[in-house]
């Protein structure tokens, strides 16, 4: 193909940045956040070496071998284990553990979560056939027949046929296809009886389990992971968020409009610089202003926090978002977080290259307020439907006027196909190449992606087909 200048509109750089950039150094945060993750690891390791060590030392190898009932058993047995062991990974995993929020972040965590519960719920089916059927051939009854009686005459066992009920419920309305279907409000709702679910089965394995009451180590274990895992959701989910809002006293400050979709909230607090926030990283928001304050609302951070105050830029695609609108100067804001590891503690170059759609130019900004670099040394390319469809275009105006920023716009509709993540005005363009033709000399920069999952997906596969090492890439996803 021919080289041209790409066919959307862009807006080149504007005057040089008039302070000194600093210079990029090593980031300690860097090996701490290794070191986190290896901690985190760790701990997912031992507990599930631990289950496998009592499945074995409860003679699991010789039941396995022995044919008959008693290898459904222990099939049942095993798989019963496993499925108690991610269920309590899966409340684990979305209780805000700082231990897993730092060595996995939120993005893994979100991709975790998904994988463990379904996982989880099939073996957890498993678990339930498996016994059934090595109890009856066993006990030579029909299959039902035993079900029955397990139900009705164990203990613990009609509360977790209720958790089980329940848990068949949420995977049935996370499937994709459903997910798509309901309102995220409902969706969201219909999700947290997960937890209630997950409280019903685990009577009856720490009441009739015999791997759970055979040994007392194993015992003791259980009680105290269980005990822990609610601790944690207390702790972390309830207690800490309470306690940080009320300590910083965060207040909407001021709401206005972004161009013809969007809103941002401004909100100022005391002491803020102590909740650590980062360019790039994000909340989880609960404004007070009336019925449906429960309701939380994962926005990243639109400005440097540095700055003073807290920002945040929505496009109003929803109810949640909407409402934003109309909040009032002086609502006070409770606040998850911050979470995330989209920021500058990931550079390893000098340069930086932002590729954004949408509201996912928010982050970018504010990484791109808060890191250093010289005029000229920062790419931000944003990619939106429509030209009233662009969100925070004076932050970006104020960036290239003030720090020397290239800005690309990439502006209209997509492919018929939906392959690429260029605007039908691109067709002639390999994504590859026009990465290439903004940036000749990619090996200096880190990339920031930020936007819908198959938009980043696309922008993915063109970096790595334009050579840009893996570890110079970095996204984070927030959708569940």
């Amino acid at each position: 193909m021919t080289s041209h200048a790409p066919a959307a509109p862009f807006v080149s750089a504007g005057a040089a940045d008039r302070t000194i950039s600093r210079p990029l150094i090593p980031r300690a945060r860097g090996t701490h956040r290794a070191q986190w993750n290896i901690a985190a690891t760790a701990v997912i390791w031992a507990t599930s070496l631990f289950v496998a060590a009592l499945w074995v030392a409860g003679g699991g190898v010789q039941s396995l071998l022995a044919g008959g009932g008693e290898t459904l058993t222990t099939l049942g047995r095993i798989t019963g284990l496993v499925s108690a062991n991610l269920l309590l990974y899966q409340v684990l995993l979305m209780a805000r553990v700082p231990l897993f929020e730092r060595g996995f972040g939120r993005d893994a965590i979100t991709r975790m979560h998904r994988w463990v519960g379904f996982w989880s719920f099939w073996l957890l089916l498993a678990h339930i056939v498996l016994l059934v059927l090595g109890y009856a051939v066993t006990a030579g009854v029909n299959p039902l027949a035993q079900a029955w009686d397990f139900v009705w005459n164990y203990p613990g066992m009609l509360l977790a046929t209720a958790g089980t009920a329940l848990l068949v419920m949420i995977v049935a309305t996370s499937i994709r296809r459903a997910r798509r279907r309901l309102r995220y409000e409902s969706w969201h709702l219909l999700h947290l009886y997960g937890y209630l679910g997950v409280g019903l089965a685990i009577p009856h394995m720490l009441w009739t389990g015999a791997d759970f009451l055979t040994y007392p180590l194993a015992t003791v274990y259980w009680w105290t992971l269980w005990a822990l895992v609610a601790a944690s959701v207390i702790v972390f989910r309830v207690a800490a968020p309470l306690w940080r809002s009320w300590r910083h006293d965060i207040r909407v400050h001021q709401v206005v409009r972004d161009g013809t979709s969007g809103v941002v909230v401004r909100m100022r607090g005391r002491r803020l610089e102590r909740l650590g926030a980062r360019g790039g990283q994000f909340f989880v928001w609960r404004f007070l202003d009336g019925a449906g304050w429960t309701r939380g609302h994962p926005l990243s951070l639109a400005t440097d926090p540095s700055r003073g105050e807290l920002v945040v830029a929505a496009k109003m695609v929803g109810d949640g978002t909407q409402r934003l609108a109309s909040l009032r100067p002086g609502t006070r804001v409770l606040v998850e977080g911050p979470f995330g590891h989209l920021t500058g503690d990931v550079r390893k170059g000098r340069k930086l290259l932002m590729l954004g759609a949408g509201a996912g130019v928010s982050p970018l900004l504010s990484i791109l307020e808060s890191e250093p670099y010289a005029p000229g040394e920062a790419i931000l390319v944003t990619r939106d439907h429509t030209d009233e469809d662009a969100l925070r275009t004076d932050a970006v105006a104020d960036l290239v006027r003030r720090r020397g920023l290239r800005h690309f716009r990439l502006i209209g509709p997509r492919l018929p196909e939906g392959s690429t993540w260029l605007p039908a005005a691109h067709a002639d363009w390999r994504g590859a190449d026009l990465i290439r033709h903004l940036a000749p000399d990619l090996e200096d920069y880190d990339v920031f992606v930020c936007g819908p999952l198959p938009w980043m997906s696309a922008v993915r596969a063109d970096l790595d087909a334009a050579g840009i090492r893996a570890d110079r890439v970095h996204t984070e996803a927030f959708t569940i």
